[in-house]
């Protein structure tokens, strides 16, 4: 009888899940694992397989012969991604990370479990991320910046040096975030949201929306 092989799974069927899925496979290709190991996951209906990949329900995915499970969140709201990662612990799943093979990391950087880094990510030096963080295409962390945990990066976002980012904070594409100061960092609220192409140069607070250049809180 075979042994037991790992499975891995991308959970979350959509877009930003189908740009993760090649990033999985690439990175299982490097360790000798076949993209047969390799399934979706997801509690909406959909086809029986998404770009080569078989469609698998959670308790399909648990079900499945395997000797450990592996998961990385491809889910972009926060909220849910945070959910998702305690159901996972709770079942035994294990947080995995993935990452684009051109994805740099310099000197001295922490990155919490669970992380997704997209194609050309760039996270320079003296760098502490926490858990499930999301870098989408061309973002980057600049020095000295602490980053919090679910928090999400949209293409091209430019994060520079000595910013701090709280927990749950959703960062627009293209949104770029003024440099800090040593012991004076730039501070993104938790929950805060930065909108698509802000020009951040103050802080934001918890659970604020900031749009525009300069940025300036939404008026609803």
């Amino acid at each position: 009888m075979a042994a037991l092989q790992d499975l891995f799974a991308v959970y979350g069927m959509s877009g930003f899940g189908r740009e993760v899925i090649p990033l999985a496979r690439q990175q299982l290709a490097q360790i000798g694992e076949g993209a047969d190991r390799l399934v979706f996951v997801d509690d909406a209906p959909g086809p029986a397989t998404i770009n080569g990949h078989r469609l698998l329900t959670y308790a399909q995915f648990l079900a499945e012969p395997a000797r450990q499970r592996h998961a990385v969140l491809a889910i972009a709201n926060s909220a849910v991604r945070e959910k998702l990662a305690l159901r996972c612990t709770q079942d035994g799943v294990l947080p995995w990370a993935v990452s684009a093979s051109n994805a740099v990391r310099m000197d001295e950087v922490e990155l919490g479990e669970g992380a997704i880094l997209c194609p050309f990510v760039t996270l320079t030096s003296n760098v502490r991320i926490g858990r499930c963080f999301h870098a989408n295409i061309y973002s980057y962390v600049a020095h000295d910046c602490v980053v919090g945990d679910f928090v999400t990066f949209a293409p091209g976002v430019k994060c520079n040096g000595n910013v701090v980012i709280e927990d749950h904070a959703y960062i627009g594409t293209g949104a770029i975030l003024k440099q800090g100061l040593p012991g004076k960092p730039l501070v993104i609220g938790r929950g805060a949201v930065v909108g698509m192409g802000a020009v951040v140069t103050k802080s934001v607070p918890p659970g604020v929306t900031v749009v525009g250049n300069p940025a300036r809180p939404l008026q609803r």
